[in-house]
């Protein structure tokens, strides 16, 4: 496993657009999306993730005249509609692509379908020429072409930029990306650009905070151990790290909101630490008297870090928690134990151990292959950086697995050094050790192998008699909801997981929705289906439901059904309809089953 290959960085010469990482990434992007379009572009079809779908939605009713600074989704949640913490940084560049389009085009459901394929499959390409710049600067030019391989690989497997899949992670993980090859920039300028990517990704969405968090430590560690050297490139990262936040702010968030304290989005909290962490890393760079010595660098440092943090815990303690620690018990019980995404590794061993490798296996191994060639040649500034955000997307994946989509293209950076150091060896001994050990390396460090042979190895060893699992596309396709839009239009009773495929194809009001803030919305939801049908028809009644909607397939529906043995939803799977409900006949027999609501008095 050792490497022989020394990270020097093959930093390109006089090399035409024809050999260089643009070309390849372009390359890379026209072969993901000839295989998409191969298998119909399923994702535009109906398999996209909910947060896609739901972004589409945001972006329609942009383009349809609501207002840039008004966020809410008036079609899903409690009366006055739900509060998103997302970003229309976003939302604007996928809405001026679908407006191009729809005026080259003339018809604006193929103005859509441009954006739908356009965005992500450009945001792939992106990717990949940044995680090629980030192997020029550490690797020798031998790694470069596995590099392309398993970046594209790992980019294309993991799925968020796939056409259709517009949510905001690949955007996160393009930026973070785009942070590190100007971190690995010397010079002022790279600073700047740096600290514009950082305060982007949190405007984006805060969960990229640990990932930031890493460059900023990196910025001031090296202004710490090299001092005047770094100084133009630290007090670059800080200024524009302020600036940034500044601008973020007063574009994204209305007068009226200025006030307005938000844990999960950029507000107040975001931009009085962002413009006093990076005001104060920009003085203390300039100041020649704090930058005289390594002690004074430390000393000045360590007091800026000091005031960032008790400004944090005194005025913002709420937001130094969790994201869900403030979910009320029945959300945390009934919602957010089956968001697989937000599932941590435990959970994952215990409820889905055959998908578990393919998210870990390839991060560990990519980390025993650096730690190994770092021990043998010592630790250099590039490496430093790869491997500490190859940590920390290590341990958010642990804490929840969404964290491998960062995690995973990382691991490709390592993984094409140790595949390029047993090329050569290859090149240099033949024989059928040699290549029997470059096919066993290619093989282990495409994560997908690892899914394969995960899911092969649990199709032996599944106990005997074990049922399939309800897929998550159950009901998801526009031709499930078919008979649902052509109803007038009301409010729904349905799961939390349909909530935004049924704003996505039809024109219905829905109370549920898989997203933390919609608190009223999720919690009637949850109390009329797993509560008893007296229960549930008093929610019915106080939120004006005049439709209730069931799909046995998905997996939502029978998580709920096994809480809450005793619900209405589980009795309705069991045939148990309440007097109150009488099914729409068209919709008897189909993935997704209708019931019209005839309360007494209602």
């Amino acid at each position: 496993m050792a490497s022989e290959m020394t990270m020097v960085g093959a930093r390109p010469g006089k090399e035409s657009f024809w050999q260089g990482d643009a070309f390849r990434a372009l390359a890379a992007m026209l072969v993901v999306g000839a295989i998409a379009a191969a298998g119909g572009f399923g994702k535009l079809s109906g398999t996209a993730d909910n947060d896609s779908m739901l972004r589409l939605v945001q972006v329609r009713d942009l383009v349809a005249g609501q207002g840039w600074f008004d966020l809410h989704q008036y079609r899903m949640g409690a009366e006055g509609g739900l509060l998103m913490h997302w970003s229309r940084l976003v939302d604007a560049p996928i809405a001026a692509i679908m407006l191009v389009a729809t005026a080259v085009t003339g018809s604006p459901a193929a103005g859509e379908t441009v954006a739908l394929i356009a965005w992500p499959l450009l945001l792939f390409a992106a990717a990949l020429y940044l995680l090629l710049r980030i192997g020029r600067e550490l690797l020798p030019e031998e790694a470069l072409f596995p590099l392309t391989i398993l970046g594209a690989a790992t980019l294309y497997y993991v799925g968020i930029f796939a056409p259709g899949a517009i949510d905001h992670h690949n955007l996160q993980l393009v930026l973070m990306l785009a942070m590190m090859v100007f971190l690995l920039s010397p010079g002022t300028g790279a600073g700047v650009a740096a600290g514009v990517a950082a305060v982007l990704m949190l405007a984006v969405g805060m969960e990229t905070v640990p990932y930031v968090a890493v460059g900023g430590l990196f910025v001031s560690g090296w202004y710490l151990l090299r001092g005047e050297k770094a100084r133009g490139a630290t007090a670059g990262f800080g200024t524009a790290f302020a600036a940034a936040s500044g601008a973020v702010f007063v574009a994204t968030v209305p007068a009226a909101q200025w006030g307005a304290a938000y844990c999960d989005a950029f507000s107040v909290v975001q931009l009085t630490i962002g413009m006093v962490a990076g005001l104060g890393l920009a003085l203390v760079a300039a100041s020649s008297v704090l930058s005289a010595s390594p002690w004074r660098r430390a000393g000045s440092l360590a007091a800026l870090g000091a005031v960032v943090a008790v400004l944090a815990v005194a005025f913002y303690p709420q937001c130094l928690s969790g994201p869900y620690a403030n979910l009320p018990p029945m959300m945390q019980h009934y919602w957010l134990d089956g968001i697989g995404e937000a599932q941590s590794i435990l959970t994952m061993l215990a409820n889905e151990p055959e998908a578990t490798a393919g998210h870990y296996v390839t991060v560990l191994l990519a980390l025993v292959i650096f730690a190994r060639h770092m021990r043998r040649t010592g630790v250099r500034r590039g490496e430093s950086l790869v491997a500490a955000m190859l940590v920390v997307a290590l341990l958010v994946s642990i804490w929840q697995v969404r964290g491998s989509r960062f995690s995973l293209p990382l691991a490709c950076l390592p993984l094409a050094m140790w595949v390029g150091s047993l090329r050569i060896r290859a090149q240099a001994t033949p024989g059928a050790a040699s290549s029997l050990s470059l096919a066993g390396a290619w093989l282990a460090s495409f994560h997908v192998t690892w899914i394969l042979a995960s899911l092969g190895l649990w199709t032996l060893l599944a106990p005997a008699g074990s049922t399939s699992k309800p897929t998550a596309e159950a009901c998801l396709k526009p031709a499930d909801h078919a008979l649902l839009a052509a109803l007038p239009p009301t409010e729904v009773l349905v799961i939390s997981n349909l909530g935004a495929p049924m704003l996505r194809y039809t024109p219905q009001r829905v109370l549920a929705g898989p997203y933390h803030r919609n608190v009223a919305g999720n919690l009637a939801a949850l109390s009329a289906f797993t509560g008893s049908p007296e229960l549930a028809a008093g929610v019915v009644r106080d939120n004006g439901v005049g439709l209730v909607a069931i799909c046995r397939g998905n997996p939502e529906t029978n998580f709920l059904a096994r809480r809450a043995p005793d619900g209405m939803l589980a009795g309705m799977l069991a045939g148990e309809r309440p007097d109150w409900l009488e099914i729409v006949p068209e919709s008897a027999g189909q993935p997704l089953e209708l019931y019209r609501v005839s309360l007494p008095g209602g």
